[in-house]
């Protein structure tokens, strides 16, 4: 049975916004825990990273340090397909930072900035792109 959509992988904060966005996705997703001791998630397959930005007015620590840990995994970072980004708007240049970060760094596209939990428009266009790179990845041609 192919699937219809990537994998997803995703950190959120105690804030949850990015938790509420995934859940209202209605995809299964694997979380990057807070704590550091925590296991990461192990994505066999290719998979798409939802990330909020967290960054000082400078843009530094705009990527989380767990989600960093995660992306140090070489097996894992080749897995990445795209990521998507959250922020809040109010932060102006630094809106979506961390999305833009992780896709210069790992080489792969940034799809998709939300802001906060994001809005119905957000869920519809996020899952209507991720089906889109889905069907690629379903493909039975080697």
């Amino acid at each position: 049975m192919s699937r219809q959509f990537p994998a997803l992988v995703y950190y959120s904060s105690k804030s949850g916004n990015t938790h509420r966005f995934v859940t209202r996705l209605g995809i299964e997703a694997a979380r990057i825990s807070e704590d550091p001791d925590a296991p990461l998630p192990d994505p066999k397959e290719a998979f798409v990273l939802i990330c909020p930005t967290y960054a000082d007015g400078q843009g530094r620590g705009a990527v989380p340090k767990q989600v960093i840990r995660f992306l140090n995994d070489a097996t894992k970072r080749a897995r990445l397909v795209g990521v998507i980004a959250s922020g809040n708007r109010n932060f102006g240049a630094t809106y979506g930072l961390a999305g833009r970060v992780i896709a210069e760094k790992c080489n792969v596209p940034l799809l998709y900035t939300f802001e906060l939990a994001g809005t119905e428009t957000d869920i519809s266009r996020v899952r209507a792109g991720l089906e889109k790179i889905g069907r690629p990845l379903c493909s039975t041609a080697q």
